[in-house]
């Protein structure tokens, strides 16, 4: 293949500019801002779990507390029906006793109910002061995530910008390159993401290997407009008066 070396030195314009849009397709994949995401969706996802065993501990001693309301309350209905029988002193001397010893019992089942309902209250507090804090942490991750979201966003836009305004400076370099002169270069630059390197000094700018001897004195008797690759990585070697040849 042959083209003007003038030509050919502008394929190291349009590689700076792919290789500006490679860094910057690398720095959009390896934003900082994608691992702290992936560490606070992994912490969410840990608090839900925790949430929701608080959750479960807090209904669960809202069940029991319930539970022990009603027993209470059976109680009192019950004790309640004995002491007005037994303020209306109507019946049997014998069930009027035993009534008494009933309301002694009634009374020690109702302390014990409360003491119980107390303390499963106690504990439904400690459970609920565990659920909140959960919910704390919660929503102070979700806090870090919007802000870290944000911080994202607004990276991923100033790299937009800048690869929008290195896209629209590589279109007419190519449009005033010849097609098959680029479509090599983009064949090259797509197999090992360098389509076209300096020759410096004997060395090739792609691979940053040294020409052998054989190799350099193929190139000086080449023509100035024919595209030389090197051996070793394939790629285009651009030839200027600092190449030594």
């Amino acid at each position: 293949m042959k083209a003007d070396p003038k030509v050919q030195r502008r394929l190291l314009d349009l590689q700076a500019i792919d290789t500006a849009l490679a860094q910057l397709a690398h720095r959009r994949r390896s934003l900082p801002e994608r691992a702290e995401l992936e560490a606070l969706a992994r912490e969410l996802s840990a608090l839900e779990d925790e949430r929701v065993r608080a959750q479960v501990a807090v209904d669960d001693l809202d069940r029991d507390i319930a539970r022990l309301e009603k027993d209470v309350d059976q109680v009192r209905a019950r004790k309640s029906k004995d002491e007005a029988r037994l303020a209306a002193g109507s019946g049997p001397a014998r069930e009027l006793e035993a009534l008494q010893h009933e309301l002694v019992s009634l009374n020690r089942r109702q302390s014990d109910l409360e003491d119980a309902e107390l303390e499963l209250m106690e504990q439904r507090e400690t459970a609920q002061g565990v659920l909140d804090g959960i919910e704390r942490r919660m929503a102070e991750a979700r806090d870090r995530r919007a802000a870290t979201e944000q911080r994202r966003d607004d990276s991923l836009a100033e790299i937009g910008k800048e690869e929008e305004f290195k896209r629209s400076a590589r279109q007419p370099l190519v449009g005033d390159l010849p097609a098959d002169l680029v479509g090599l270069y983009d064949k090259i630059r797509e197999d090992t993401g360098l389509g076209a390197a300096l020759l410096t000094a004997g060395r090739c700018g792609g691979c940053r290997l040294e020409l052998s001897g054989a190799d350099l004195a193929r190139i000086r008797k080449a023509d100035p407009d024919d595209v030389v690759r090197c051996e070793e990585c394939r790629r285009i070697m651009v030839r200027t008066n600092e190449s030594g040849l």
